[in-house]
């Protein structure tokens, strides 16, 4: 787990073997607490420092010996959000509520998380489970106050739509529990409840019930797609959330983490996108949205060769020559980007014009640093009779007409 601290799926599968390995046994003390307050520190450190793995590995040979340490629990959940792991994050910091579910580090930790993900409703949860302790009792009243005008604003802007009728929401799902309880493999049962504790108790305990039922159908793949779909359109969620807090805010920290949310969304899209290409080779739809994500991840090699796989799709064939002609310029194959560009402009028609006058553009610019002037005045021409005040197109012609000049 240390060698990849970003996969939820090895911190999960960690903190589940440390729990049936110490099931029962008592707590440890004595001189093992005193050596693992000096690992703690140098957990500490290690984060303070920026070097994530190394802690990741220090904290996890300290969890090795006492898996209930919460110091060191939130110390790895510091630092897998230090390093912009946010899934395993979200899983060390569950862990340490539920071995202290109210020691106020933790309940702090976890309301922080949340608010940062625009969960408020469990942030509040998290100031609620501590407001009765006497040393954060106002802090925890004003917290609460805060996070539920957040959410109130959230909702009048559209972003939150929790169920109004609670008690029936309730109700459903305790049925449906029943229902499944009895039922293990019912998917249906399991996506409508799944559905009600999304809205109810969030992303988290939807994804707890269709983890279940997938190991339960021995992975079936409706439900496993059934799955990744939800969590593309969750992960999607916290990067629209996060894009509006940066907007808001303005600050480093807010950047930081739309930056963190949009790099895990795409690194998600890239391995459901790269697995559905090979369930469904003939699909030319994957490949494509593979394609896309490949590129926006600065992979252009990887991009172009799917690219290239769904080139004979005529409803895509020009959009796809203009990527692949991206592509190959930013490899500094210049001669078969120019190529792409041009057949994208021979392909694109006047209801892409948006596209059309991209590629023009492209192939324009490329065709003037390669000193192919009449090429280049040729696109260019062509783009300012279509679009005479997209980018800096007439400067460029002025430029090219004094060169020749």
């Amino acid at each position: 787990m240390a060698g990849d601290p970003a996969s939820p799926v090895y911190v999960q599968a960690f903190l589940e073997a440390l729990t049936k390995k110490f099931a029962g046994k008592k707590k440890k003390g004595g001189l093992s607490s005193l050596f693992a307050a000096g690992g703690r520190g140098n957990l500490k450190r290690l984060v303070a420092a920026g070097e994530i793995r190394q802690a990741v590995k220090a904290g996890v040979e300290i969890l090795k010996n006492n898996p209930d340490d919460i110091a060191c629990i939130l110390g790895l959940a510091d630092a897998c959000g230090a390093a912009g792991c946010l899934d395993a994050q979200g899983w060390f910091l569950r862990r340490a509520l539920d071995v202290s579910p109210r020691d106020v580090s933790v309940n702090k930790h976890c309301a922080a998380f949340k608010e940062r993900l625009g969960e408020f409703e469990q942030a509040v949860a998290c100031w609620q489970r501590i407001a009765d302790n006497k040393s954060v009792k106002e802090l925890a009243e004003r917290e609460i106050a805060r996070l539920s005008v957040e959410k109130a604003r959230r909702k009048l802007e559209g972003q939150d739509s929790k169920p109004q009728q609670e008690g029936e929401q309730g109700s459903s799902v305790e049925r449906l529990q029943k229902q499944l309880a009895a039922s293990p493999t019912d998917t249906e049962v399991a996506f409508e409840l799944a559905d009600l504790l999304e809205r109810e108790a969030g992303p988290e305990e939807a994804e707890k019930v269709l983890a279940t039922v997938l190991a339960a159908t021995g992975n079936s793949l409706k439900v496993q797609e059934h799955l990744e779909d939800r969590q593309l359109r969750w992960a999607k969620r916290r990067v629209m959330i996060a894009e509006k807090n940066a907007e808001q805010q303005k600050t480093p920290a807010a950047q930081e983490t739309l930056a963190e949310l949009q790099k895990r969304l795409l690194k998600q899209e890239i391995d459901i996108y790269s697995a559905r290409t090979e369930r469904y080779p003939e699909n030319s739809g994957w490949k494509f949205e593979l394609a896309m994500r490949l590129k926006a991840a600065n992979r252009p090699a990887d991009a172009i060769a799917f690219f290239q796989k769904v080139q004979q799709d005529t409803r895509r064939k020009g959009l796809v020559a203009l990527e692949v002609g991206e592509c190959f310029q930013k490899i500094k194959q210049y001669r078969l980007a120019l190529q792409n560009y041009q057949t994208a402009v021979d392909e694109l028609d006047e209801r892409e014009v948006e596209l059309r006058k991209r590629a023009l553009y492209r192939a324009g610019v490329l065709a003037a640093a390669m000193k192919d002037h009449d090429a280049a005045h040729q696109y260019l021409s062509t783009l300012a009779g279509i679009d005479f005040n997209y980018r800096d197109v007439a400067d460029r012609l002025e430029k090219l007409g004094a060169e020749a000049g």
